[in-house]
């Protein structure tokens, strides 16, 4: 599967989209350019539009649903890309160590400084964390599972990705089965970061699958702490 640029291509394209439809990217918050983006709430306007970036982006706008895709363009405009989940995750768990003794040593190997094979392995594990967060307040019902799947055939041609992802939306939520897919500490760190960006903080049970994830990640709670702490910061 070529997971890597397709996860790519949907992180870039989510904040390009948007940074044209603010204007001002300093304000993405823009109610009015947001509604636009997002057909005021209306799925089908997502499926509009021509090129790879705006099939991407509808993608994004359904697998996330409009206040998440709100919430998330703000965070994506302060970087962009596949490489921003590392940089994070980077900068987290280097402190993480500093601060601990007993903590794994040695330069962390995260997302944006692996050789291609594990960037492909990192992905995976990245865009399963996605698409469980997307779940975790029970909003994608079987049509717009439907839908989502359409855009993202529109997307990609890899018939093995997207019978990896018709599975994954189908699956019940299990925060234990998206903890297995973390090969390496970091890429557990990786797998949090993308789900802290994604779920709302404020609703009880997007906040319950959080933890829950991060219990079944086995992350240290100072590892946690940071993780959480450098999402915040990167996205002020």
């Amino acid at each position: 599967m070529n997971t890597r640029g397709l996860l790519d291509q949907l992180l870039k394209s989510g904040q390009d989209m948007l940074q044209k439809k603010a204007g001002d990217p300093r304000k993405p918050n823009d109610k009015g350019a947001l509604d636009g983006l997002l057909g005021g709430g209306g799925l089908g306007s997502l499926l509009g539009g021509a090129g790879g970036g705006a099939l991407a982006a509808g993608a994004m706008g359904l697998l996330l649903g409009n206040k998440k895709a709100r919430k998330f363009g703000g965070k994506a405009l302060t970087y962009g890309g596949l490489a921003a989940l590392g940089v994070i995750a980077y900068k987290a768990y280097g402190n993480w160590q500093a601060q601990q003794a007993n903590a794994p040593q040695g330069e962390p190997q995260t997302i944006d400084r692996l050789p291609s094979a594990q960037v492909e392995q990192h992905s995976q594990g990245i865009l399963k964390a996605l698409v469980a967060a997307a779940k975790a307040d029970g909003h994608v019902d079987e049509r717009e599972r439907a839908l989502i799947e359409g855009e993202f055939t529109k997307l990609d041609n890899d018939r093995e990705l997207q019978n990896w992802l018709h599975a994954e939306l189908n699956k019940p939520l299990d925060p234990a089965d998206v903890a297995r897919a973390a090969a390496t500490p970091e890429m557990a760190a990786e797998m949090y970061v993308a789900s802290v960006m994604l779920v709302d903080e404020e609703n009880f049970m997007e906040k319950a699958y959080l933890d829950e994830l991060a219990r079944q990640l086995k992350l240290d709670l100072g590892l946690k702490a940071e993780l959480e702490k450098q999402v915040r910061q990167a996205t002020l």
